[in-house]
């Protein structure tokens, strides 16, 4: 009988697919292909300059020692601050767990909730690592289609026909990785009304995205009272402060769950990086000026992609509302075969014909949850963008 020291736990974990593609985007780049990525979900600004300077002075100040589990306590006083002034959501700073990204405050916030067979709702198209993360905690995903003719939003029946006895927690995003879905208040608060009546689920908001919005203000579903409790707020500083590499993401929850967080967190990683933190304590007290420079490039840019997705014979899409991603529906060239004959039966095949032939980096929506989709991120340079475009239209004309 043959064994393996790989443990079932891992052997059931998928790869993430938006890395995957990274990944072989840079390995064709590096024989000397010119590649363009709209596979990761990463801004090409830099971090703003005062809050690379806090960083510095942070080295010469000598934080460079472990720092507390659930983060330095200016930095939780920030994140209340920033919660309260910006999205008018009260909690103490005892409710705030600050993780190495909000990556790690989502895989979190299901490990301490989920027991082995509880379900978790997850609308799809939703981010890779969702259902993944829930695979780890032996929870089991439960999902709820939705297609680009709802712009990618679930309705109220749909919620209430997809819960169980066994429903234990509920996981979205707004702005929405990988669609730009956003949900207004109107519609939260129908989700909300939902939650009131089963008070034994839980709700996992990832807001990740909230100020790259192109329509009214960010609506969180955290502001119903009614709900609030159960309400796990994920943030980070990746998208908003072009902060990526810096790993830096927090929870805001009830005090129970952010103390269940911080217990585990001390079993695992401890506190996250001292010099992100003392600067994400700067990024926060400097405003939003540069955050609001940076969406206005994003705006344009998602105008420029909307444009030109439409010009390109077959392809299917609508115009995200937040986030820096376009998910069109592609379902219309499965089928088709590539000049060497090989049949493009799904997203995946569709994508890896892209990065071959047309050398575009982008993800096959069937790690999203859509498999008639793809995602593009418009998180690049205009003129990258338009080549981008440019390199699709002809890559798909040559599809037979």
């Amino acid at each position: 009988m043959s064994t393996t020291i790989i443990s079932e736990r891992i052997n059931n974990l998928s790869e993430s697919a938006t890395l995957k593609m990274t990944k072989l985007g840079r390995e064709l780049a590096a024989k000397g292909v010119d590649v363009i990525s709209l596979s990761v979900g990463e801004p090409d600004f830099n971090t703003p300059s005062y809050v690379k300077e806090a960083a510095k002075k942070a080295l010469d100040d000598n934080f460079t020692r472990y720092s507390p589990v659930p983060g330095y306590p200016e930095l939780r006083k920030a994140i209340v601050e920033k919660l309260k002034a910006e999205n008018n959501l009260d909690y103490d700073v005892s409710q705030i767990v600050v993780s190495t990204g909000a990556k790690q405050s989502l895989s979190n916030a299901i490990l301490t909730t989920i027991n082995p067979g509880d379900e978790v709702i997850i609308p799809t198209p939703y981010w890779v690592s969702y259902s993944e993360m829930v695979t780890l905690a032996e929870g089991k995903s439960v999902f709820i289609n939705s297609t680009i003719e709802s712009d990618f939003k679930i309705t109220p029946e749909e919620l209430e026909a997809a819960i169980t006895p066994k429903t234990k927690l509920f996981m979205f995003s707004s702005p929405c990785n990988p669609t730009g879905s956003v949900y207004n208040k109107a519609e939260l608060e129908a989700l909300a009304k939902v939650f009131e009546k089963h008070p034994e689920i839980y709700i996992i908001s990832d807001e990740i995205y909230e100020h790259i919005n192109f329509v009214d203000k960010h609506e969180s579903i955290a502001q119903f009272p009614s709900i609030k409790d159960r309400v796990i707020l994920i943030n980070g500083f990746s998208k908003a402060y072009a902060m990526t590499g810096w790993r830096l993401g927090y929870l805001a929850a009830s005090k129970e769950i952010a103390a269940a967080n911080d217990k585990l967190q001390g079993q695992t990683t401890s506190g996250t990086c001292s010099i992100a933190q003392r600067a994400g304590i700067a990024a926060y007290e400097g405003g939003l000026e540069t955050v609001l420079k940076m969406k206005e490039a994003f705006a344009r840019r998602r105008e420029l992609v909307y444009n030109l997705l439409k010009e390109i014979p077959g392809v299917k899409t609508n115009l995200p509302e937040g986030a820096f991603y376009f998910f069109p529906d592609i379902s219309s060239f499965f089928g088709k075969k590539d000049p060497a004959g090989n049949v493009i039966k799904d997203s995946a095949d569709l994508a890896l014909y892209l990065l071959n032939e047309g050398h575009i980096a982008t993800v096959g929506g069937d790690s999203f949850g859509n498999n008639n989709y793809i995602r593009l991120s418009y998180a690049a340079a205009d003129d990258k963008l338009v080549e981008a475009l440019k390199r699709m239209k002809a890559a798909l004309a040559e599809l037979i």
